[in-house]
């Protein structure tokens, strides 16, 4: 019965219908559900990280959607999105460590297990952060290993490296940033001791890591941020699954849409004479576990 065309507004159409208008818009527009919303909230915040939750309110009511501050507060919190600000630091330098010089500046890569990148990214669950260490093959973008933990030792980072090596054999370089992890003795006695090259990204430079930065970015935006884990049995549930289907099924437009490991699969058998020394590796669940690295929360 509301013309919007009318020469009376929607106001005084509203008031002699004895109609109130929020009635009305709710009619016309109907809630979007807490997912729905939640996508939006991450795209916005992606392109604005600097927006708080009252900026990205008002940005998406000015494009249409009917969702209550409260709620955008709620969800961001869930998600643990803040506008950006010092948070933990997961590449902390080694000022006496020795740096490496990054080796993927104008390196053509035509297969797998050339180049290895391997990154940490933190997590916030309602107990604190957790820190996830994960490596990537360049060629095929198959993640390779990964590892959750609630410390940044050197160990940690060790032990997601040598899980690779054991299923994959060994690359020929992998490209890391300048944290401590990666310029300490123990990082670089396992590289030289099956002769990988170590390349390392310039201070400051996001982008030569852009492939394990990329995948970290899919993770949260296609994964953590959707499921909302609430404990480390969760995530580690969450993480599991999210990597199954980002190997084995997620189709990659770089890759010709198809999922990273057909792609490794496919290339296999060119690499298989690189990848022959993998059985002097320890098997990693038959080594001694360091359950001071792992938590439940």
């Amino acid at each position: 019965m509301i013309d919007k065309q009318h020469r009376l507004s929607v106001r005084e159409q509203c008031h002699l219908l004895v109609l109130n208008r929020s009635s009305l818009y709710k009619a016309c527009n109907p809630r979007e559900s807490d997912t729905e919303i939640a996508n939006r909230i991450a795209e916005r915040y992606e392109k604005t990280p600097q927006y708080g939750y009252r900026r990205i309110h008002e940005q998406l009511k000015r494009e249409g959607h009917i969702v209550n501050h409260k709620k955008v507060y709620r969800l961001m919190k869930e998600m643990g999105l803040k506008a950006l600000y010092p948070k933990p630091k997961t590449t902390i330098r080694g000022l006496e460590n020795k740096a490496y010089p990054y080796l993927l500046g104008d390196l053509k890569i035509t297969r797998p297990h050339q180049v290895w990148q391997v990154d940490i990214t933190y997590l916030r669950l309602p107990g604190g952060f957790v820190y996830l260490t994960a490596i990537i093959d360049v060629y095929s973008r198959t993640l390779l290993s990964w590892r959750l933990s609630n410390t940044l030792s050197t160990e940690f980072v060790i032990e997601v490296c040598r899980d690779a090596l054991w299923r994959y054999g060994v690359p020929e370089i992998i490209n890391t940033d300048q944290g401590v992890q990666f310029t300490s003795a123990e990082w670089r006695a396992l590289c030289d001791g099956y002769g990988i090259q170590m390349s390392m990204s310039h201070k400051g430079g996001s982008t030569d890591n852009a492939h394990i930065e990329r995948f970290w970015r899919t993770l949260k935006y296609e994964g953590f941020y959707l499921t909302f884990p609430q404990t480390m049995k969760e995530l580690k549930h969450m993480l599991k699954e999210f990597i199954h289907w980002y190997n084995y099924e997620r189709l990659h437009s770089a890759l010709g849409y198809k999922p990273p490991m057909e792609v490794l699969k496919m290339a296999r058998p060119q690499t298989c004479g690189h990848v022959e020394n993998s059985s002097s590796f320890p098997h990693p669940h038959k080594a001694q576990q360091q359950p001071h690295l792992l938590i439940a929360l």
